[in-house]
C-alpha cells in the first residue's frame, strides 16, 4: 500500500491530489511479520487500566459489554502481556512505512506543497476498563491521534506545537475543502474547519464540547440486553470536566474527569449529581437537534427561493379581495 500510494503520486504529475492510505494495522489477528514480532516485551508497557471498582453494580450496557467474549478474553491474565508486544511491532512497522514515504516527498520536493494529516478511525481497549475491542466511550476508545503538517508558511507559528482544542474526526473534511479552495458545504457538513487552529487562532465561537455515537446492534452486548438491532444507541458528551452518555432505554453515565480521569467512578445513578446529568442531556440534546438534516440545496438556494416567492406566481395564504363591479 505505501508503494502504491508513491507511484499514485507520481502519476498524478503536477496536477492536485489526495491520497487516503488507510492501513488496518493494528488490529486483528494480531500478527507482526519479522522483524517487529520480537521488538517489544512485556516492559515495553504498562498494566491495564482499570479497577475492580467499575465491576460493582455497572451500568447494564457496560456490563453487557464486559460480559462479551473478547472482553472476557482481554481480561484473563496473559492476553493483554501476548497481544501487546504484537500490538507495538505493527504501529512500529506503521511508522517505518510513513517515515519513508514522508522521506520520498522530502526527497521529490513534494512535502513543501502536501498538507499531510494522521489520524486513527477508534483506540482499542486492549483489556482497559474489562473490555476488549472500541464500542463504549472510554477515552481509551473515543480519543484518538490527529497530527496535521501544513505547509504553508501561515502554518509556520503552531509548528511543532500541540492544541488543546476540542476538535473532531468530522472537521477534516471541512479543512481540507478551505485548504483547497472549495467551496464550503455548509449545508451538509458539521465539522468546522482546522485551519484557524493551525495558524494559531482560536476562534471565540469554538466548541467547548465534543460528541460521538455507537450503533452497537451488531455485538453480542445488544442480545445480552435483549434489544431489537434499531434500539443499540449509545450517544456521548464530553467537556472539560464532564463525560455523560446516555444509552436508549438505559440509565446514563456521567464521569466526572476533573476528580476521575481514569473514569472508574460512574455517577449516572448519584442521587447527587441529578443536575449536572440534566445539564449534560440538555448539551447533548442542542447537539442532536443541530444535526443538518436538509442535505439536498444549499442555504443560498434556500433563501433565493424565499426572495423569489412573489415573481414565481405560487402565494399561499394572500387573500385578494375581488374587484369591485362597474
Amino acid at each position: 500500500m505505501t508503494m502504491r500510494a508513491r507511484e499514485f503520486i507520481s502519476e498524478m504529475g503536477d496536477a492536485p491530489w489526495l491520497c487516503h492510505l488507510s492501513y488496518i494495522k493494528p488490529h486483528w489477528p494480531y500478527i507482526a511479520p519479522s522483524p517487529y514480532h520480537d521488538m517489544y516485551g512485556p516492559g515495553s508497557f504498562s498494566s491495564a487500566h482499570r479497577s475492580q471498582a467499575e465491576r460493582r453494580g455497572p451500568n447494564p450496557v457496560f456490563e453487557a459489554f464486559m460480559k462479551m467474549e473478547v472482553s472476557r478474553t482481554f481480561s484473563e491474565q496473559g492476553t493483554r502481556e501476548t497481544v501487546l508486544p504484537a500490538y507495538m511491532g505493527l504501529i512500529k512497522q506503521i511508522d517505518d512505512h510513513l517515515g519513508r514515504l514522508f522521506g520520498w516527498l522530502e526527497e521529490t520536493g513534494r512535502s513543501d506543497d502536501t498538507m499531510i494529516v494522521f489520524t486513527s478511525d477508534h483506540g482499542d481497549y486492549l483489556g482497559d476498563h474489562w473490555l476488549g475491542e472500541k464500542e463504549l466511550f472510554h477515552e481509551e476508545s473515543v480519543r484518538v491521534p490527529l497530527i496535521v503538517c501544513d505547509p504553508r508558511k501561515e502554518a509556520d507559528a503552531t509548528r511543532g506545537t500541540v492544541s488543546d482544542a476540542f476538535v473532531e474526526a468530522i472537521d477534516l473534511v471541512p479543512t481540507f475543502m478551505e485548504a483547497t479552495g472549495a467551496r464550503a458545504a455548509s449545508h451538509r457538513l458539521e465539522g468546522r474547519s482546522l485551519i484557524p487552529l493551525l495558524r494559531g487562532e482560536t476562534p471565540e465561537d469554538w466548541r467547548d464540547s465534543v460528541f460521538s455515537e455507537i450503533d452497537y446492534a451488531f455485538y453480542a452486548a445488544r442480545e445480552t440486553l435483549k434489544l431489537g438491532p434499531s434500539d443499540a444507541r449509545g450517544y456521548m458528551i464530553r467537556t472539560d470536566h464532564w463525560k455523560y452518555i446516555h444509552f436508549k432505554g438505559f440509565p446514563p453515565q456521567l464521569f466526572n474527569l476533573g476528580e476521575d480521569p481514569d473514569e472508574f467512578i460512574d455517577l449516572g445513578r448519584s442521587s447527587g449529581h441529578e443536575q449536572i446529568r440534566q445539564e449534560m442531556h440538555n448539551r447533548l440534546l442542542e447537539r442532536l437537534l443541530a444535526r443538518k438534516n436538509r442535505t439536498t440545496m444549499t442555504d443560498d438556494e434556500v433563501m433565493e427561493i424565499r426572495d423569489r416567492e412573489n415573481e414565481s406566481g405560487i402565494i399561499i395564504g394572500r387573500w385578494q379581495e375581488p374587484a369591485a363591479a362597474e
